[in-house]
């Protein structure tokens, strides 16, 4: 078993391989719903507070955060979901209070 150390000098290494910055096209058709539950899946996994993120997200560039927020926020807006999204947010925010 790695140790976090370790884990992290594996995935630093991973991520400065040779084109790994490199943009990639990806022609995806998926339903409305899977838009939401990606955009929640994404959403939820870069929340801070659900206890402490993964190696991988701690050392991962503020940057590359905003541009998974981005992705998720362009599927919703391409999908016409944002405005739904963000009501939907809204009722789970007024159910934990």
């Amino acid at each position: 078993m790695l140790t976090e150390n370790e884990t992290a000098q594996l995935l630093d290494t991973i991520m400065s391989i040779p084109g790994m910055n490199e943009q990639v096209k990806i022609d995806l058709k998926i339903s409305r719903k899977n838009v939401l539950l990606l955009s929640h899946v994404i959403e939820r996994g870069l929340l801070e507070s659900d206890g402490s993120p993964s190696v991988l997200l701690r050392r991962t560039a503020e940057e590359n955060i905003s541009e998974l927020r981005q992705l998720s926020a362009d599927c919703l807006s391409r999908a016409g979901l944002t405005e739904f999204n963000e009501k939907l947010s809204a009722l789970g925010t007024e159910e934990k209070r």
